[in-house]
């Protein structure tokens, strides 16, 4: 079976080595020095829809798995399914619950879906005035300034009173891009425990994942802006029954329904980001319409079923009929990043130590932002450079097996989290 990732991150690493272990030939576009090594690298961007798709014709490609939300957004799934050729992904009408935070708000809304207090502003100025107006309490009441669009993760400032809120929203554009920002969602601030819950989707029928929990600010203690994720931790103890049947009846069933009853049907990976409250409920802060990064990093490791055998059964819509089996383990994930990330990573650094970590057992070295130098060698080309995986009887030996693989590697300005999973 022939197999297109679109991607060239961590995320994509790990689809890849999926569907390698499923037996299958695997290229991706634009794919990373680290996904070389097991799939054929092709140079068209992930966003060249026109590209991909001839590439798929002409290479009677079987399958076309996208990795990221931008070639969603695109309609990369609508172009290959009118050329009948077969891809796992969302359309462009059910990735608007990721690519616009203001429309993922207002379908909540509709759906009686459960997410915080918002509103929804057309700039800098009528969202001051939203603040000013009292709708989220007193001066120095938190509030959660988002960019309407896609931000690659980045879009997002938390802000603990309103003159962190204005000075975010003056900030915005510069964080968050022109085009990302034309739109602003002002949120409450809910407090808990963040958990990513991610579920095989075809249309009708789902498949729960098992749950993550991503660590998004750059340092430890949670301190720092927010990244594209400094690493996850999967764990099947991360969730009570109880929580777990809160998700599905009061989330995921009514968002399909959402879909539905709006004229689209969501086919694919759908990512719920959750805040679990204290008061013991549970409610939206975000749709992705995507595997994680990296969260895919440590959920894939756990899939004991052949993704090839998942994705025809969301193509089939017939999710229902299979039994999607998962290892009953733990996984931890933690990246290595570049010094400067977010802002401005510097790169172009000798990766040393990468033979040993693969070595380890139930360790898997996923690659981010590698390339190679006139010599060969392994080098930083990118924010975040490699997500180091372990999978264990329990999150303990996962984390410290994760750990142990982190002190053999190194580059200069290596930067990342201590306290993933604590």
């Amino acid at each position: 079976m022939k197999v297109l990732v679109v991607g060239s991150g961590g995320r994509e690493h790990a689809i890849c080595l999926a569907f390698k272990k499923s037996g299958c030939m695997v290229y991706c576009a634009e794919g990373n020095a680290g996904i070389a090594e097991i799939a054929e690298c092709v140079k068209i961007s992930p966003t060249d829809i026109e590209g991909l798709a001839n590439f798929a014709r002409n290479e009677k490609i079987d399958l076309t798995f996208v990795g990221g939300e931008a070639p969603l957004a695109l309609g990369i799934v609508d172009e290959f399914e009118k050329q009948n050729l077969k891809i796992i992904g969302a359309s462009k009408a059910a990735a608007r619950l990721e690519s616009s935070k203001a429309f993922a708000k207002d379908f909540m809304s509709r759906h009686s879906i459960p997410t915080a207090k918002y509103k929804v502003a057309t700039s800098v100025e009528e969202a001051k005035q939203i603040l000013e107006s009292g709708f989220f309490g007193e001066a120095d009441a938190p509030v959660v300034v988002k960019a309407d669009g896609l931000a690659g993760g980045k879009g997002v400032v938390v802000a603990e009173n309103r003159s962190q809120a204005f000075d975010a929203l003056e900030k915005l554009e510069t964080i968050a891009g022109k085009e990302a920002s034309q739109k602003i969602v002002l949120e409450e601030k809910l407090s808990g425990k963040e958990l990513s819950q991610l579920l095989f989707v075809d249309g009708k029928h789902f498949v729960l994942m098992p749950p993550v929990r991503d660590h998004k600010r750059v340092f430890e203690g949670d301190k720092g802006p927010n990244t594209g994720g400094m690493g996850t931790v999967a764990d099947l103890e991360i969730l009570t029954q109880v929580q777990a049947g809160q998700i599905v009846w009061d989330i995921v069933e009514p968002t399909l329904r959402g879909c539905l009853a709006e004229g689209f049907k969501f086919k694919g990976v759908l990512f719920l980001g959750l805040m679990l409250e204290k008061t013991g409920g549970v409610k939206v802060l975000e749709y992705n319409v995507r595997f994680g990064d990296p969260e895919a990093q440590v959920i894939l490791p756990l899939l004991e079923t052949k993704i090839t055998e998942v994705c025809q059964a969301i193509l089939e819509e017939s999710l229902d009929k299979i039994e999607v089996k998962w290892h009953r383990k733990s996984a931890a994930c933690v990246v290595l990043a570049s010094e400067g990330y977010p802002q401005k990573p510097k790169t172009g650094y000798v990766i040393r130590g990468l033979q040993e970590a693969q070595k380890m057992e139930d360790v898997f070295i996923f690659h981010a932002g590698t390339a190679r130098n006139e010599k060969g060698e392994f080098i930083t080309a990118g924010g975040r450079v490699l997500g180091v995986t372990a999978v264990g009887d329990n999150l303990e030996k996962a984390l410290n097996t994760a750990y142990e693989a982190v002190e053999k590697i190194s580059f200069d300005g290596m930067q990342f989290r201590r306290d993933i999973g604590r």
